[in-house]
């Protein structure tokens, strides 16, 4: 009889929780819990999770770098517009580059004969170490001493999804863990009132979708929060009309007793994650509108940021993203889409510059004058760079304009560790392929996570019947860029 009747309430409280409208069950859920709880894995749920699983660990050794601001420019900026001059392709231009020069490479919408296109921007050496930069980044150009650029970064891929996917997972399809998500596994967090892992958008939309800050086969708890550029930050996150603070805390603890119990009896890290989301979700409800509120950001700052606290743009995104280490987030993403310039690179590269530059600047130099640069990664780049021929297609209507190039690209990078000052890596002389210190995507994930203070081969997690990593099985730490 004693089952009976347990069982008759447990059902009792469900039907409450279904019909009555509290609505809690939405709150932030849907952003709050990724995409991953679909994908059906099965694992043992680490110890850690039954208790709190953003708990802050331990580095493998001492970490020079906290947190992590990945600035993503979706889209594959022109690098030999923006950071890698070429002389050679003046000379070129409008001829075709030999076939021992392209080799075996593809294209995506030009033939390997198309014609060489010059530099379409004058350059200048700045800084102490005469860094040579275009005049589409003046901004960047008042902190070069600051930055570390590195010119000769390659990929595998050519597509922007996978491209992007590859950039952030190590792994060109959907499925696999985030940079982001892996370091907040082997990390923790530093704050129990925001997410640990935060997205932010400024564009018109991201090729390789929330597949970029997934927590793939991880616990779903590690994925990335996207938050929203109007409104809430998160949807839902505001109190149902009718509902106080009192019935919402009663509500939470019964919802938590049901599910502390599921915990303990399958140990399934889902449900860890559930538990997680219900009491950020209730949190965030004081600290997301805080957080959002740059009104209490001086004058000047706003002004060096170039942003308007009530409109979104990239500007308040990267001052909401100083806005979130400070308050202990462990790793934000902003991604700002549009640089794919398939036609007209002049006019794309004036317009995405003009959004981006002086905000990247400001956030050097924000995070440099309040003591956070020295231990916050901050990475700048797309997912691959453009070529050196020109696209010109009347049938799509496309001129003057440059492919997809995963051989050779370029990405800057500030903070945490990091040498100031230097440019590391060189292209051969039509900016084609890598020629001195050419560093490959895993090579970089291993450096960042090294500057984490995370051995990227330790740093595992087994699913499939095999221990993974972010690097897979390749990667080398660049000892050269680590001051």
């Amino acid at each position: 009889m004693d089952r009976i009747k347990a069982y008759k309430l447990h059902e009792g409280r469900r039907h409450f929780f279904k019909e009555c409208g509290v609505g809690l069950g939405k709150i932030a859920l849907a952003s709050l819990l990724t995409d991953a709880f679909a994908s059906g894995a099965s694992y043992a749920a680490p110890p850690s999770l039954a208790v709190n699983p953003f708990a802050p660990k331990k580095p493998h050794f001492p970490a020079k770098a906290k947190r992590v601001i990945h600035l993503f420019m979706a889209g594959g900026p022109s690098q030999l517009d923006l950071f890698d001059y070429k002389p050679d392709l003046v000379k070129y231009e409008g001829h075709s580059l030999p076939p021992s020069v392209i080799g075996n490479q593809r294209y995506a919408f030009i033939r390997p004969d198309a014609a060489v296109l010059g530099p379409r921007f004058k350059f200048a050496k700045y800084g102490q170490a005469g860094a040579e930069l275009s005049e589409m980044l003046p901004h960047l150009s008042t902190v070069v001493d600051d930055i570390c650029i590195l010119r000769a970064m390659s990929t595998t891929q050519f597509n922007h999804a996978p491209a992007q996917i590859f950039f952030n997972t190590g792994f060109s399809q959907p499925g696999r863990p985030s940079f982001g998500a892996w370091t907040v596994y082997g990390l923790g967090a530093e704050t129990q009132d925001l997410p640990a892992f935060v997205v932010m958008s400024t564009g018109a939309g991201i090729s390789g979708g929330a597949a970029n800050w997934s927590s793939g086969f991880l616990p779903s708890v590690y994925g990335g929060v996207r938050l929203r550029n109007q409104g809430d930050p998160i949807l839902d996150v505001t109190r149902p009309t009718g509902v106080d603070e009192k019935l919402q805390r009663d509500t939470l603890d019964l919802i938590g007793e049901f599910d502390h119990q599921e915990l303990q009896g399958k140990g399934d890290p889902d449900i860890a994650a559930r538990i997680s989301a219900y009491e950020m979700a209730a949190r965030l409800q004081t600290s997301a509108p805080e957080l959002m509120d740059l009104r209490k950001e001086s004058k000047e700052t706003l002004a060096m940021y170039g942003a308007d606290p009530d409109k979104p743009s990239f500007a308040r995104a990267c001052l909401l993203a100083r806005r979130m280490i400070e308050r202990g987030v462990r790793f934000v993403n902003i991604y700002h889409e549009g640089w794919d310039a398939h036609s007209d690179v002049v006019g794309n590269l004036k317009g995405n510059c003009a959004t981006t530059d002086q905000a990247s600047a400001a956030l050097v130099k924000d995070l440099k004058q309040r003591g956070l640069l020295d231990d916050t990664l901050v990475i700048w780049g797309g997912e691959f760079g453009r070529t050196p021929m020109g696209e010109s297609n009347t049938g799509l209507g496309r001129n003057l304009g440059r492919d997809h190039h995963p051989s050779a690209f370029t990405i800057w990078m500030a903070g945490g560790g990091l040498k100031r000052g230097i440019t590391y890596g060189k292209t051969d002389d039509l900016g084609f392929n890598a020629v001195e210190n050419g560093v490959h995507i895993h090579d970089l994930q291993a450096t960042l996570m090294h500057l984490l203070g995370i051995d990227h081969e330790r740093l595992t997690f087994r699913y499939a019947g095999r221990d993974f990593r972010l690097t897979d099985v390749e990667g080398v730490v660049l000892k050269d860029l680590i001051a």
